[in-house]
């Protein structure tokens, strides 16, 4: 079932959902590979396609991959990155909602019908700037095309990274069967239905505090 949204809504109503997922909904593998070929129309520096896509079913493994998680996260709200925010900054406003949020995936990750880890050939802990530009510019566009084509079949996820915090990522691969020493992970994505589709467009920045014409 396609929602048949315009491609402007497609692309400002295409949020990170958390507490919206349906937990007891199944995922159909041939809903997912649909969303994976239209994300392999993305495109791709030097027309690489290092890109490698593993999806998670098993239980045992959603459990091993949100522990990973869950303790990681424990780590990273110690740390919360919005404490610099001034009090009339609207992601001050936001911080409450956003942190409620991404607790509630935290203990429910294991509950998710289906987990994406996106993966890109080469290690990039010691690249160049250009080095990592050139690679997550070849992954991260096929990545959030299958985020926008999912949001029109009624799916709904979130960009996570926090696995990925210190022995995190190598853990995960162990669970995975990833060679480590040759790939590298994006991120942690659960992937379920949406509870209701009527997502709205975010609160935002303002475009005039962030464009620059010709120099900064």
């Amino acid at each position: 079932m396609k929602l048949n949204l315009t491609a402007d809504e497609v692309l400002t109503t295409t949020r990170s959902v958390r507490k919206r997922l349906d937990f007891d909904k199944p995922v159909a593998r041939s809903v997912v590979e649909e969303c994976l070929q239209i994300a392999l129309q993305a495109p791709t520096g030097s027309n690489s396609q290092g890109w490698q896509w593993i999806v998670v079913e098993d239980a045992a493994k959603k459990k091993a991959l949100a522990d990973i998680y869950k303790e990681n996260f424990s780590i990273y709200a110690k740390n919360p990155t919005s404490a610099g925010y001034a009090d009339d900054d609207p992601r001050s406003a936001q911080k409450e909602k956003i942190t409620e949020s991404a607790t509630y995936l935290t203990e429910n990750f294991h509950r998710v019908p289906l987990m994406l880890v996106p993966c890109i050939t080469g290690r990039l802990d010691n690249a160049s700037v250009m080095q990592g530009a050139s690679a997550w510019g070849s992954l991260l566009p096929a990545v959030w095309s299958f985020m926008l084509a999912a949001r029109e079949r009624g799916i709904g996820s979130a960009w996570t990274t926090i696995h990925l915090i210190g022995e995190g990522e190598k853990r995960a691969a162990e669970v995975l069967g990833i060679p480590f020493d040759k790939v590298t992970q994006a991120g942690l994505f659960p992937i379920a239905y949406t509870i209701g589709t009527d997502f709205k467009v975010a609160k935002r920045l303002p475009l005039d505090g962030i464009l620059h014409w010709d120099k900064w």
